[in-house]
C-alpha cells in the first residue's frame, strides 16, 4: 500500500541526529533540497557519553535546524531493550550482540513521538543505501507511522555526498561543525551496550585490528595480570543487582562496562552478512553485555528444562535475525517475546563470574529455582532405579534397530 503523502515535498521533517558526519551535513542539504521545510534534530541519549552529546543543541542549530530535542532513553534502552534481548539470548551469527541494531528501534519510536508533538509530517535518516541501518529505521517508521513520510537522503538520486570524503569536503563548503578528518575516517556507533567500528583498515579482513580503535575496553596486552570476580542476581531473566547491590538497568550495564572493559572483554572481529546481501567485517566492544550474555547462559543452564532450553536456542536465532533485520516491531518478534519471558519465570539466581584476559567465564552459580539434583547427577546409585534404563533405551532406539534389521539397498550400477 503507497503513502499518498510521499511524493509531497514534506513541510517539517524530524531527523535523527548523531551530531556525526552524515547527520550533520544532511541538515544543510536538506534546506537546500526543499526550500523552505522546518527540520527538527532529534538525538536520543542512549548512553553514548557525554563527550558525544556535548553541545550537540548548538551544533544541531548551527547546521541548519530549527529545532533540536534530545531525550533522554538510557533506562528504557537497557531495561525494555537490551534486557528483553538478553532474556532472549539473542546473538546474531555466533558472535554479534546487536548494539548498534538494537538501538535503532527505539530512537525511531522516539522520532515518532517527538513527529506526533511537534506535527511534523515527516521523518529522516541519514543511514545510507548499503547499510542495514535504512531498514532499520524505515520499518520502525512503517510499523509505528505509515502516515508519515520517508525522507532519506541516501537514496535521493540528487544527493552528491555519496562518500565520506565528499561528506567531508561538504561540510567545509557549508560551515557545519564535525569532528572527522580524511587522514581518519572511521564509521563509530556507540551507545551503553556497545560501540561498533568500521571503514579504514577494518574493511580489509587481511589486516588486524589496531589496539587503538578500541574506545571502550583496554587492548589486551594493558589489562590485569590477575582475574577479578563479580556476582550478577537476575530475577525472571532480568539483572537486578551487581556485588549483591541493587541497580537501575543503565546504571548496572554502566557499571559493568567500566569493569569489563578493564580486561578487554567483549571485543570481536568478524565478517558479517549484512541483511541487503554483502559481507562486511566490522569490530565490536560489548563489555557489560558480554558479562550479562555469560551469567545468563549459566543460570539457565542451571534451571531451565531440557525440552524449552533446547527449543529457545532455535528461538534465539531467529530472535536474532528479527532484530538484525530492523523487524522489531514484526509481530513475530513481539510473539517470540511472549515465549521467551514465559521461559523467564525460573530465571532467578546469582552467578559468579570471572575476568581474565578478555575472557567472561561464570564460575559459579546459585538458584532456588534450579533444577540440578546432586543425588541424581552424582555417580552414587542411591534412589536410582537402573533397570528402567534398559526397557527405556530399547525403546528409544527401536526405530534404529528396526532400520539397521532392513537395510536400504545399494543404487544399481
Amino acid at each position: 500500500m503507497s503513502n499518498p503523502a510521499a511524493n509531497r515535498a514534506p513541510r517539517k521533517i524530524v531527523l535523527a541526529y548523531s551530531g556525526g558526519l552524515d547527520t550533520s551535513v544532511i541538515l544543510p542539504w536538506l534546506k537546500d533540497r526543499y526550500p523552505g521545510v522546518k527540520l527538527v534534530a532529534y538525538a536520543a541519549d542512549l548512553g553514548q557519553g557525554e563527550g558525544e552529546l556535548a553541545g550537540i543543541e548548538d551544533k544541531a542549530m548551527a547546521s541548519g535546524a530549527d529545532e533540536v530535542i534530545v531525550d533522554d532513553l538510557r533506562r528504557e534502552f537497557a531495561e525494555d531493550y537490551c534486557f528483553a534481548m538478553l532474556r532472549a539470548h539473542a546473538i546474531y551469527e555466533q558472535d554479534y550482540l546487536l548494539g548498534t541494531s538494537i538501538a535503532r528501534p527505539l530512537i525511531a519510536k522516539g522520532q515518532v513521538e517527538a513527529a506526533r508533538r511537534c506535527g511534523a509530517d515527516a521523518l529522516g535518516h541519514g543511514a545510507t543505501g548499503k547499510g542495514n541501518d535504512q531498514v532499520r529505521f524505515e520499518l520502525t517508521y512503517m510499523a509505528l507511522a505509515p502516515d508519515l513520510q520517508i525522507i532519506a537522503p541516501w537514496k535521493d538520486p540528487s544527493f552528491e555526498l555519496t562518500s565520506r570524503e565528499a561528506a567531508i569536503d561538504y561540510a567545509k563548503k557549508k560551515n557545519v561543525p564535525i569532528a572527522q578528518s580524511k587522514a581518519k575516517i572511521y564509521s563509530r556507533d556507540r551507545n551503553l551496550w556497545h560501540c561498533s567500528h568500521e571503514g579504514a583498515e577494518i574493511e580489509h579482513p587481511d589486516q588486524r585490528v589496531r589496539d587503538d580503535v578500541w574506545l571502550m575496553t583496554e587492548p589486551m596486552s594493558e589489562t590485569p595480570d590477575e582475574p577479578e570476580t563479580l556476582t550478577v542476581t537476575f530475577d525472571r531473566g532480568n539483572p537486578v543487582a551487581l556485588n549483591g547491590q541493587a541497580f537501575a538497568g543503565h546504571d548496572m550495564i554502566a557499571a559493568l562496562n567500566a569493569i569489563g572493559g578493564r580486561h578487554a572483554v567483549g571485543q570481536i572481529v568478524m565478517v558479517e552478512n549484512r541483511l541487503i546481501g554483502m559481507k562486511s567485517r566490522g569490530a565490536y566492544e560489548t563489555p557489560g553485555g558480554t558479562i550479562l550474555y555469560a551469567a545468563h547462559k549459566a543460570l539457565e543452564q542451571l534451571c531451565l528444562e531440557r525440552d524449552t532450553l533446547h527449543f529457545k536456542q532455535i528461538v534465539a536465532m531467529r530472535y536474532a535475525e528479527l532484530t538484525y533485520f530492523g523487524q522489531w516491531f514484526h509481530p513475530l518478534r513481539e510473539a517470540l517475546q511472549a515465549f521467551v519471558d514465559h521461559t523467564q519465570g525460573r530465571v532467578r539466581g546469582t552467578v559468579t563470574i570471572e575476568l581474565y584476559k578478555g575472557h567472561a567465564s561464570a564460575v559459579s552459580a546459585t538458584s532456588d529455582t534450579s533444577l540440578y539434583d546432586p543425588k541424581l547427577a552424582s555417580f552414587a546409585m542411591d534412589g536410582y532405579d537402573v533397570t528402567a534404563a534398559r526397557g527405556f533405551i530399547d525403546l528409544f532406539g527401536l526405530p534404529m534397530k528396526v532400520a539397521a534389521m532392513k537395510p536400504v539397498p545399494a543404487p544399481a550400477r
